[in-house]
């Protein structure tokens, strides 16, 4: 019978323990999470809808976005969700106060209703930037 409540005793110590743990570790990675979330990037429009556009003509939307930060910012990749939209980019590095631009070419080939996707990868974010363009082609 001892034995039996000397062994929930330190059951429960134990599980006691990993409780005061627990919110430690909560606490740091929060506190990262805040410090990732303070983008140095702003765009000035993250989706555009360029209305309608004549089937067979190719359209350009152009993203442009500010370094808001204190170090400057290196596009690292720029990639259309098909092949559909080409893309260009600013290639050198965007200093703190400057603008820069992404650019999307859709291929307007086919008719209909259309929402594509242009994601952006940079120095300053950990997490890629999605961009979206959407129109009607007719």
């Amino acid at each position: 019978m001892r034995i039996i409540k000397i062994s929930m005793l330190a059951l429960a110590l134990g599980l006691m323990s990993f409780s005061a743990i627990a919110p430690v570790k909560a606490l740091v990675s929060e506190t990262n999470i805040a410090t990732f979330d303070a983008s140095t990037i702003v765009w000035k429009a993250e989706t555009i809808d360029v209305g309608q556009i004549p089937q067979g003509t190719p359209k350009a939307i152009v993203y442009e976005f500010k370094n808001t930060g204190k170090t400057a910012v290196v596009i690292t990749n720029v990639q259309g969700s098909c092949g559909c939209t080409a893309t260009d980019y600013t290639k050198e590095p965007i200093l703190p106060g400057k603008t820069a631009k992404v650019t999307a070419t859709y291929n307007a080939a086919n008719k209909g209703g259309f929402t594509k996707t242009v994601t952006v990868t940079t120095s300053a974010e950990t997490a890629p930037k999605i961009l979206t363009l959407k129109g009607t082609v007719i």
